[in-house]
């Protein structure tokens, strides 16, 4: 039986830290996580990067 709850991908904060870090030059601050906290979904295409996992395996109507 599938688990339909299952999670397949995540992000966390040591992530977005992470990339604060690369890009910013140093980490964000408590705010300043809440405020991509509660964005980074719109920025996300998870429509096009399940349909293009999908692709990848030649799946077939």
């Amino acid at each position: 039986m599938n688990n339909t709850s299952k999670i397949i991908y995540s992000i966390n904060i040591e992530d977005i830290q992470n990339v604060a870090e690369e890009e910013l030059g140093r980490k964000l601050s408590k705010k300043e996580l809440k405020i991509v906290e509660d964005k980074i979904g719109d920025y996300i295409d998870w429509y096009g990067a399940i349909d293009m996992a999908m692709q990848h395996l030649n799946l077939s109507k």
